[in-house]
């Protein structure tokens, strides 16, 4: 990133927030994010190196869908916690509404958009939707419970 819009959060901050580890981490870094409207836009760079590439359509290799859903459900982890449930994870419930617009494939560099609808103590409601290029791949509805970290 250049100067003019440096990385809001940087892998390092996203390990120390997101339970997640490698292989299920799918957020790379946070281009932008804005508390007051409650929004953030994270980035996964999808790479042939990816693991689910070796058995998800070698010859024609795309992203599983499911996993794009989780990159969205991760952002918006994040999100939840950058708001102040710093105690607390978002734990999912529920995904409605999720459509899948075109595939996504080693190169592309997934932009996942994520604005909490909903927030209370306990639960949430997140819209996110999965660019590339400009173009929404996926979209959907999120719901979570948020669960004390040492409950789990």
């Amino acid at each position: 990133m250049t100067k003019s819009n440096p990385v809001t959060i940087d892998i390092k901050r996203i390990r120390e927030i997101l339970p997640h580890g490698y292989p299920f981490l799918l957020v790379d870094k946070v281009i932008h994010i804005n508390l007051k409207e409650s929004e953030i836009i994270a980035q996964k760079n999808v790479t042939i190196n990816e693991e689910f590439f070796q058995g998800h359509f070698p010859g024609s290799p795309i992203m599983p869908g499911v996993l794009i859903l989780e990159a969205l459900a991760q952002a918006g982890g994040i999100l939840v916690h950058e708001i102040g449930n710093t105690k607390r994870i978002a734990l999912l419930l529920n995904v409605a509404n999720a459509k899948f617009r075109k595939p996504v494939v080693p190169g592309d560099v997934l932009l996942l958009h994520a604005r909490a609808v909903h927030l209370t103590q306990k639960a949430g409601k997140i819209k996110a939707k999965a660019t590339v290029d400009g173009n929404v791949v996926v979209e959907a509805e999120f719901s979570y419970a948020l669960i004390e970290q040492s409950k789990i």
